[in-house]
């Protein structure tokens, strides 16, 4: 083209702008438009051809959407209020009586890494709980300043490090798979927590240095170690002997703390009471008459303790909410977690459900599936058994006999181990909640460590006993 003839053309276009601008104007409007009201359009869209689909009367989708409600169901029964109900005190009580500089001391990210993943490690296995009660106690810690590397140390070791269930295994699935899963869940908590530590190190650095100034200058009453010490153990005791499992024998040592296990929980109750009274002020004619009636409901139910325990928690919740001072901030900072929390956990049991079912149940994914495509030691059957593992829910010990029945299927040992490594320690709740506390990115590289390492740890193990 001439250069009179460009000019001439570019000429004519800025001598008639108001075409071009309108024709923006409009542009702009309609994009502005789609923006405003696409979402809410495809969201109406989406639910109609959702409720137009949905395949009620399919006798796979409708058994599904019963094993939902009854793994949830199962899920209220047998672990909130003798979980997760004592688990928001600890975490609560972690919150408001466990001072920052202690937590900062031992497990933040500037203590001794031959302290704190040590202390993380024994931390979680002392309460050998599920994947979801540790989660509150997770959180305490978390907010308190602990550093990610003990923080996911700790959120790893209190599932997966569970004595009674490594025992289990051994006498159930081979004393190799027992040994090996022992093995593989101590060193995996020190590793995991390591590998966060250095993915995130610089936003640590910069956790740090907000935590440590927020720290500056404030004064905090500190109590007796040796009080609070007790303290804990006596809430820990509670949440430990309360939940503990039956064993597979009517007989021996775990048998024994088994038949007794309400008699030592109450026990623990009433040190715990007692110490609530001398300790932290709380008013001992309340105590009194509290103790009086959860007496008298543990004679009339004795052959359902959980209404005397749940008297206790209500009597615990009201002395507390009505006594001014750290006790009521102790009470304030448990229902805190509580709201976060229970949300998340009770839709994730509820999605489980949906897709994976109850143990020996089906959901929308067939068992069989899962069975077919576990055997042998292939990277694939390692990495499906790992990842199935994760989303799926283990109430402590049920793990054992579920991997027994996946044997029995055809499952091969190294995947048997991946399972018995990811399972216990994640779930799809838990992963709600651990998204919740500490971010996406954070979560998704939790998750994958614990599938990856669990995948190579049964690889390696399958091609040794094979």
């Amino acid at each position: 083209m001439a250069p009179e003839k460009k000019f001439q053309t570019v000429d004519a276009q800025v001598a008639s702008p108001s075409r071009s601008l309108v024709e923006i104007v409009r542009e702009s409007h309609l994009l502005s438009y789609w923006q405003d009201e696409w979402k809410p359009l495809a969201l109406i869209i989406g639910v109609f051809l959702a409720c137009y689909y949905i395949p009620v009367g399919n006798a796979r989708f409708d058994n599904a959407v019963m094993e939902a409600f009854h793994l949830v169901k199962w899920y209220a029964q047998e672990h909130v209020l003798l979980c997760l109900v004592p688990a928001f005190f600890i975490a609560g009580a972690i919150g408001v009586f466990v001072s920052q500089e202690g937590v900062m001391k031992y497990l933040g990210p500037t203590a001794s890494k031959w302290v704190a993943y040590p202390v993380a490690s024994v931390s979680g296995t002392v309460l050998a709980v599920c994947s979801c009660t540790i989660l509150p106690l997770f959180a305490g810690i978390w907010t308190r300043g602990a550093g990610l590397g003990p923080a996911s140390a700790f959120l790893y070791s209190g599932p997966a490090i569970n004595v009674l269930a490594i025992i289990l295994s051994a006498r159930i699935l081979g004393l190799e798979i027992g040994i090996a899963r022992a093995v593989g869940a101590v060193t995996f908590s020190v590793v995991i927590g390591l590998l966060m530590h250095l993915i995130f190190r610089k936003e640590e650095e910069a956790r740090t240095e907000a935590t440590l100034a927020a720290m500056a200058g404030i004064k905090h009453e500190v109590r007796p170690l040796w009080q609070t010490t007790i303290y804990f153990a006596l809430m820990v005791g509670v949440l430990v002997f309360a939940n503990w499992g039956k064993p597979d024998v009517e007989s021996g040592l775990w048998y024994t703390i088994y038949s007794s296990k309400w008699i030592i929980s109450g026990l623990l109750g009433l040190g715990f009471a007692i110490a609530l009274v001398v300790w932290f002020g709380l008013p001992a004619w309340k105590m009194a008459i509290s103790g009086v009636i959860v007496s008298i409901l543990a004679t009339i139910f004795s052959h359902d303790p959980l209404v005397p325990f749940t008297a206790g928690v209500i009597a615990l919740s009201v002395m507390t909410t009505t006594s001014e001072g750290e006790t009521q901030d102790w009470f304030n900072e448990s229902w805190g977690f509580a709201k976060q929390i229970m949300p998340l956990l009770l839709l994730g049991v509820l999605v489980a459900g949906l897709l994976l079912g109850r143990p020996d149940k089906e959901g929308l994914i067939p068992n069989a599936w899962i069975a077919w495509a576990l055997g042998g030691n292939s990277i694939w059957s390692n990495a499906l058994a790992s990842v199935a593992g994760a989303f799926m829910y283990f109430a402590t010990l049920t793990e054992v006999p579920i991997v027994q029945g996946l044997i029995g299927s055809g499952m091969g040992k190294g995947p048997a181990l991946a399972l018995l490594l990811a399972g216990p320690a994640l779930s799809l709740p838990s992963m709600l909640v651990i998204n919740s506390v500490m971010g996406f990115r954070k979560t998704v590289v939790f998750v994958v460590l614990v599938c990856t390492l669990s995948t190579a740890a049964g690889m390696i193990f399958g091609a040794i006993v094979d």
